[in-house]
């Protein structure tokens, strides 16, 4: 359903009538380590930015980009909810110039959008510039009065990406809400009421900030501008909280229905928290991002358990969340239409999570009330740091979401006492996942990459046609990323060629490896291949000195053939999940290797032996159907409407390269494929298992490694033929658990459980499945202890057990040390064992002595 004022839309289309090109919203996972989400408009411009990655051609640019701030740095997760423009994924608008248009163009385009397209009133426009920017402060007074532009320092209007590196003077717009409605000490134009609400930030990139704090001119300034469109909405609908605009308001009345319950604009913080949080944790999903215990996983839990306790303030009882996500859906899947498609995968998750947390909710909000109560009794205005430990470690209560709750008390938080709780804990939060900071990038090897760029442009990847080639050298570097002439025997480092046969990793496949001749003497080996931005490099091991400007020759490493196997494999595979398991799994990572594959997707639930035997049996029917390879190049448009499938986390240009198999298999992808799928021969799941939340993982093996595990196996059951003597396994090893099954109940039964202090107990001795002993005792009692001791040959075994009572098994074996006994296990369950001289055996004495112990231990410290 289309908002009915598209300023989305009205937007991209002006500034493409002003000569930019319209790019995509890109990943919120960005492909940058020095950020956990995509966080602004220029995130997918941050290469151009900083002379890494040459300006595109048009040298303009525009986009809405959905962002994400609730993480690291950027972290505004806390505010939502309790103030009327804080989100956590939000859309930014933008118009971006390389070095083309400056400040008067950037000032006039957004002058002309905000009067003009928007028709918001010139009366209540005003603008606020650096202080030192005579340019803008002189070009904005030729269309605004002087009354209504502001010079601010370096803290509001002055634009850094980081310590280092590109920056400079901004100039940002504000529209005065009226004064009806705001009427605070700080409610003026320049003050940090919000009467005054900026809208618009145009960021002019003017000059490079070295580590000294020296501003050097750039050589081609650039822009880049950011209007966030939910306020804008708010602003053009007048209303004077976001949360009031139109892209809200179905949320909120959806959450009115699920609650039963009026919202209130002073009392509705839970509300708009849900509301928020629908979003954030529909578009995470969406992308691929899965419910995990660290990093970007862990904040997708945390969003949706903080959107979990506010309905649990509403009243709200069992799942709810994800039918407010399936509004979303319906409200935005017009324009991101990847919504729709994954739409009962997103909700399916949703609701999983949501019942994984809901049956520790009620638990831990008692708690956290008897806390309250507690503090209140006791006149304390600190709340217990063990208790939100407790709440954290137990019932999984992030602490921000414990944070969250105190913010409607008086109490404060002891921190430090949590932090000494954490100390033996591995920290969740998002503080440590290694990219939720914003960590400087090797400076060294960024000017490396911008100079090869320069000087060469990009090489050529010709590995679709050859395995083996003669190529010059253009670069050598030396293991520290610096450009060296030569490369002499013994040396590590890197080697760029004009062209290349070897394949760089990404796509699944890791780079290739190879070997490097002069003339037909080995010069050196290829160790891995990398695509840093548009350049192809290998790392390499040289066995004679390499030179510049050398030609050599490149060959490819056997191991090609049968890693085109498995990427092949894994395209089948990825295409009989979908048919067996439903449109709506999407894949969440790959692994592929000469002699296996690795396949991420997600799903709610393990699969059973049945599945498993029907996907791998229709993979080796399409493997045996000699499919043949088919390869296009193809505008992106005309790729999906094919049916191609795409990954979030992949950049795509405007042609993409589609690989098919048939009309089974049809994907966007740049690797390397068999030709026929006959040549991938057989293939053979050997693991299926869990990688987080929501995300299951298949291994698997095909071409000579299906061989060799089809072998293996098929050995192992010939010898296991040979040693049982018959052809009939099945039945034998049914005979044998039949047999043991009667052994262990004529064992049990054996068994003559005495009171101990009012609990029944086992001590004895006993032979059979000893856990298996433990186990029927313990279902038969709800409150028990247990001792079991095995002899055979030169050492013994023991058991030690307990249910529903006040005893740690490792203290009760403790006891008994002095007589050799040595084991560990938990406090309800260990096994132990007693290591006899050679030659000896267990003799009746030791064990009435052992037996003795045992129980004297639990006449004195068992209790009920």
């Amino acid at each position: 359903m289309e908002q009915k004022l598209d300023i989305r839309g009205s937007f991209l289309e002006f500034f493409k009538s002003k000569g930019h090109q319209i790019y995509d919203s890109m990943p919120l996972v960005p492909n940058d380590p020095t950020l956990l989400f995509t966080n602004a408009g220029m995130v997918q411009f941050k290469d151009i930015f900083t002379g890494t990655l040459p300006p595109p051609k048009g040298l303009r640019a525009t986009s809405s980009q959905v962002c994400l701030r609730a993480g690291g740095k950027h972290n505004d997760l806390e505010n939502v909810g309790y103030t009327a423009r804080h989100h956590t994924m939000f859309e930014m608008l933008g118009n971006f110039s390389f070095g083309d248009y400056f400040k008067k163009d950037a000032i006039k385009y957004a002058w002309e959008f905000v009067t003009e397209v928007l028709k918001l009133p010139k009366e209540k426009l005003y603008i606020t510039v650096h202080e030192s920017d005579d340019e803008a402060y002189n070009l904005w007074k030729e269309i605004v009065p002087i009354s209504h532009i502001k010079r601010l320092g370096d803290k509001d209007n002055f634009w850094q990406m980081g310590d280092t590196g590109p920056c400079g003077p901004c100039s940002e717009i504000f529209i005065d809400q009226g004064e009806e409605h705001f009427s605070g000490s700080e409610d003026y134009f320049g003050g940090d009421g919000d009467r005054f609400l900026e809208i618009w930030n145009l960021v002019f990139m003017q000059f490079e900030k070295s580590k000294d704090g020296k501003l050097t001119p750039l050589p081609k300034p650039s822009i880049d501008t950011g209007m966030g469109l939910e306020r804008v909405q708010a602003v053009m609908e007048g209303k004077t909280s976001n949360f009031d605009s139109s892209i809200f308001t179905p949320l909120i009345k959806e959450v009115e229905k699920l609650c039963n319950k009026p919202y209130k604009y002073e009392t509705g913080a839970s509300y708009r928290v849900i509301a928020d949080h629908a979003r954030a944790v529909c578009f995470l999903l969406a992308q691929g991002v899965t419910f995990d215990k660290e990093g970007r996983g862990y904040v997708l839990r945390r969003i949706l358990r903080r959107a979990l306790r506010h309905g649990y303030l509403l009243g709200i009882k069992g799942a709810f969340l994800y039918k407010v996500v399936d509004k979303v859906i319906d409200e935005l899947s017009y324009h991101y239409s990847y919504l729709k498609e994954k739409r009962e995968n997103i909700l399916e998750l949703c609701k999983l999570e949501e019942l994984r947390f809901l049956d520790t909710l009620e638990s831990g909000m008692k708690l956290f009330k008897e806390e309250l109560s507690a503090c209140e009794a006791k006149g304390e205005k600190i709340f217990s740091g063990e208790v939100a430990f407790k709440l954290y470690d137990t019932f999984g209560f992030p602490l921000d979401l414990t944070l969250d709750m105190l913010k409607d008390t008086i109490l404060s938080l002891d921190i430090a006492s949590f932090e000494a709780c954490m100390e033996t804990q591995k920290a969740r939060s998002s503080a440590s996942w290694k990219g939720s900071g914003d960590e400087g990038v090797n400076e060294n090897f960024k000017h490396l990459v911008q100079s090869l760029l320069s000087k060469f442009g990009k090489n050529e990847f010709v590995g679709y046609e050859y395995a083996s080639l003669e190529s010059k050298i253009l670069s050598l570097l030396d293991s520290e990323f610096n450009e060296v002439s030569t490369l002499k025997e013994g040396q590590k480092g890197y080697v760029l060629f004009a062209k290349t046969p070897l394949y760089p990793q990404g796509g699944g496949p890791l780079g290739e490896a190879g070997k490097l001749y002069k003339d037909t003497k080995l010069v050196a080996e290829v160790l891995d291949t990398k695509k840093y931005h548009d350049l192809i490099i290998s790392s390499i091991l040289s066995k004679d000195t390499l030179n510049v400007n050398e030609t050599i020759k490149i060959e490819v490493s056997n191991d090609r053939f049968e890693i085109k196997k498995h990427h092949s494999a894994t395209h089948l595979l990825h295409a009989v999940l979908h048919e067996v398991l439903g449109s709506s799994i999407a894949q969440a990572g790959s692994l592929v290797l000469k002699d296996r594959l690795r396949f991420d997707f997600t799903y709610h639930k393990a699969l059973d032996s049945t599945s498993l035997d029907l996907i791998e049996s229709k993979v080796n029917a399409l493997i045996a159907s000699a499919l043949s390879t088919k390869v296009e190049h193809l505008s992106k448009e005309d790729a999906i409407a094919k049916g191609a499938k795409a990954l979030f986390n992949e950049k795509y240009g405007d042609t993409v390269r589609v690989v098919s198999f048939g009309s089974e298999s049809i994907e966007l992808c740049g690797g390397l494929h068999v030709n026929n799928t006959a040549e991938i021969n057989s293939f053979y799941i050997t693991k299926e298992g869990s990688v987080s939340s929501g995300v299951r993982r298949i291994e698997a093996v095909c071409g000579l490694s299906a061989y060799e595990y089809a072998s293996t196996h098929i050995r192992g059951l010939k010898n296991l033929e040979n040693t049982l003597k018959t052809k009939d396994i099945l039945g034998l090893v049914a005979k044998l658990k039949s047999t043991l099954k009667a052994d262990s109940s004529i064992q049990e039964a054996s068994f003559k459980a005495e009171l101990i202090n009012n609990v029944p107990c086992v001590i004895s001795l006993a032979s059979g499945n000893l856990k298996a002993h433990i186990d029927n005792f313990k279902n038969a009692n709800v409150k028990c202890a247990i001792f079991l001791l095995q002899a055979s040959d030169d050492k013994a075994s023991l058991v030690l057990g307990s249910k529903g009572v006040e005893l740690d098994c490792n203290m009760w074996l403790k006891s008994m040390s002095t007589l050799g006994l040595k084991g560990g296990g938990r406090k309800d369950f260990l096994q132990a064992g007693l290591k006899l001289e050679e030659g000896k055996s267990l003799d009746s004495k030791l064990v009435d002595e052992i037996l003795s112990k045992a129980k004297a231990y639990l006449e004195s410290n068992l209790k009920g």
